[in-house]
């Protein structure tokens, strides 16, 4: 296997909005993966055990959304994903992709695979979120405990509160550690504008992402989709997952035990292997 670095994947692309950083490696199909909303999120900090894996087969491109990582800031107000990630593919000239996203990645690729379903030949989506149910916030309006704690660690982006948020985010305490932690920190407060961004979008009671599809249009979506989702995930329960599988005509779901909200990180080998058979095969 390769071994690749984030400085020597690391990429810049000017789309007709946003400056946009990406990690990119390998040559074939592209796959295209999207990071989660966590303070000090990227693509390379989310999906770091899985890109030089499946760059030996794919062109594996990992982008951090305007708002995150390298990339451009962006006000909670002038937030758009899909927008951003259309206009990434257009500026390198990628006519379909498969597109991998975690938690808000998922959300993201949920929405262009609604919107945009000639541009997309696999949907991977791993603790995404669906429309319809209290999983996320539930009678008393109030968000999931892994949320909580996001939203802390964006306030006080300080080790001991990414160290909870890591904590939350995993099942296997063996992969929270303290390196990750102030890892994490320091992606954070390298870009200060970000989190400020982000939590005055909070202050004013923003969704994180907007223009999220409705069930009606989701049941229409016809690309192949696979749904991979933690069951002991404390951020999006995995019901989340259930209710998109059954309205999703061309989907799947692998429901892995022992497993929190970063699958790709706690079981990567199975991560790794059952994505690049899905994209290869179906």
């Amino acid at each position: 296997m390769t071994v690749l670095t984030e400085q020597s994947t690391s990429r810049t692309t000017q789309t007709s909005t946003w400056k946009i950083h990406y990690n990119e490696a390998g040559d074939g199909h592209p796959v295209v993966m999207l990071h989660g909303s966590g303070p000090g999120a990227t693509g390379w900090s989310n999906f770091a055990p899985n890109i030089a894996v499946l760059a030996e087969r794919f062109r594996v491109l990992a982008v951090d959304m305007p708002g995150w990582g390298g990339s451009d800031s962006v006000s909670a107000q002038e937030r758009d994903h899909t927008s951003a990630l259309l206009e990434f593919l257009d500026a390198l000239e990628i006519e379909k992709a498969a597109l991998v996203g975690n938690s808000m990645g998922a959300a993201t690729s949920l929405s262009f695979a609604a919107r945009h379903p000639d541009r997309i030949s696999h949907l991977i989506m791993m603790g995404g979120g669906a429309p319809g149910q209290p999983m996320m916030f539930g009678p008393g309006g109030g968000p999931s405990e892994g949320l909580k704690v996001l939203f802390a660690a964006y306030r006080e982006p300080s080790p001991e509160n990414m160290k909870r948020l890591v904590d939350v985010m995993t099942f296997d305490s063996a992969f929270s550690t303290d390196e990750l932690a102030v890892q994490r920190a320091e992606n954070a407060l390298r870009r200060p504008e970000h989190l400020k961004n982000f939590v005055a979008g909070l202050d004013a009671g923003l969704m994180i992402l907007k223009g999220a599809p409705t069930l009606e249009q989701i049941a229409r979506i016809a690309t192949p989709t696979l749904l991979i989702h933690g069951r002991d995930d404390r951020v999006m329960s995995y019901e989340h997952s259930l209710r998109l599988v059954s309205v999703i005509p061309d989907s799947r779901l692998l429901l892995v035990n022992r497993s929190g909200h970063w699958t790709q990180l706690e079981h990567a080998n199975e991560f790794n292997r059952v994505v690049a058979q899905f994209i290869s095969e179906v």
